[in-house]
């Protein structure tokens, strides 16, 4: 996804993606916030400037840069483009049992999703910095999500410091409580979380068939949460460890990482590619 000033009448800014096909297609700025529903606040250049940072992981000077504006301001239209995206676009949602897709890929009834934490790099925070080390040596938040067979995130926790456990997270989070409750059906996890009821970890050294069905259908269910990490981090360069890491606070990496996931959705949701 690439952004344009598009020569027309009114000379309005547009969004341009390229589909599979190859063709081309323009999405009005206007548009694009019409729909989202970010309101009057937010206008088209704080629109660009976040999806080029988000996008991209440059420095607030490039993206300054590139719209003739100050670091200040670009840093200012940034903030305010993430609280818009977090605060309209609500589209991270838990499913309810009738919505168990997932059961279909991986033969294991009653399977509603696949749960598990991905790593996004940040820059060492003057507070606590030993805690946000995590186990491969930076700093880093622990994102704990769960994506269902669209790879849609249905829940997110980005509040985690980078040496909490997987474990840890999940029996902090709101999720287990609907879990145990039976409000929602069961999830798949990898080997660092505890076997559950509601939550199906895979078989360690399967011996038997019986074993090794369970864990080629455990596997082919949970790897849709690996593939979901790697398109968030592709089209959403500033998360992946190449694009260096976000120099921002804990807690607003956190709001940034959010804003990222409420944007795959609707990009999954518009068939928007990567």
């Amino acid at each position: 996804m690439s952004y344009i000033d598009k020569p027309c009448s009114n000379c309005c800014q547009f969004l341009v993606t390229t589909g599979r096909d190859g063709i081309i297609q323009y999405y009005r700025l206007d548009h694009v916030l019409t729909v989202v529903g970010f309101g009057v606040n937010i206008c088209g250049s704080m629109v660009l400037i976040g999806l080029r940072f988000l996008a991209k992981g440059d420095m607030f000077s490039d993206v300054g840069d590139l719209h003739g504006l100050s670091k200040a301001c670009v840093s200012t239209s940034f903030e305010r483009f993430i609280n818009a995206v977090n605060n309209k676009l609500d589209n991270i949602r838990n499913k309810r049992h009738k919505d168990c897709f997932l059961q279909k890929k991986c033969k294991i009834p009653n399977v509603l999703g696949a749960t598990d934490g991905t790593l996004i790099p940040i820059l060492a925070p003057k507070e606590h910095e030993e805690t946000f080390v995590c186990r491969k040596g930076f700093h880093a938040l622990n994102v704990q999500a769960v994506v269902d067979q669209k790879m849609r995130f249905t829940d997110i926790v980005t509040k985690w410091p980078g040496s909490q456990h997987d474990a840890s997270i999940f029996d902090s989070c709101g999720l287990k409580q609907y879990l145990e409750n039976g409000q929602i059906s069961g999830h798949l996890g990898d080997s660092g979380y505890p076997l559950r009821k509601y939550l199906i970890t895979p078989k360690l050294n399967p011996v038997t068939e019986a074993e090794m069905r369970y864990s080629r259908a455990h596997f082919n269910g949970r790897i849709i949460v690996e593939r979901t990490f790697g398109v968030l981090k592709s089209r959403f360069r500033c998360l992946h460890k190449t694009g260096g890491c976000l120099q921002f606070t804990p807690g607003k990496c956190a709001n940034v990482i959010s804003a990222c996931m409420r944007l795959h959705n609707m990009c999954i949701d518009r068939n928007i590619p990567l």
